[in-house]
């Protein structure tokens, strides 16, 4: 596989996106490799809330494209890690657990 470095996350208040990570180039990269069968994209950002809004972003941004050539996009696995203490775990892990719970 490949990967591609953004640069940097989107704070969730940002007005110009497009600015504050490289969103063009990663559309320019992702052309290319579609035609050399690419298949999936995977979104890998940190796990809070600029890194959700980013992940939300770069989903939105590049849907026409993966439309077009067939190419889903996934995220990350998020969750509770082996060994945690339920007590312990905040409600945005809870919440994201159970959403990929398996």
């Amino acid at each position: 596989g490949r990967y591609f470095v953004l640069g940097g996350t989107l704070p969730i208040l940002e007005k110009h996106p497009e600015q504050k990570i490289r969103g063009r180039e990663l559309l320019k990269a992702t052309e290319k490799m579609s035609k050399e069968n690419l298949k999936e994209i995977i979104l890998a950002t940190n796990a809070d809330p600029e890194g959700e809004n980013t992940a939300d972003f770069l989903h939105k941004f590049l849907e026409p494209l993966v439309k077009k050539h067939n190419i889903k996009i996934s995220l990350l696995g998020r969750g509770l890690s082996t060994g945690v203490e339920l007590e312990y775990a905040d409600a945005d892990t809870l919440k994201n657990a159970l959403r990929n719970r398996a």
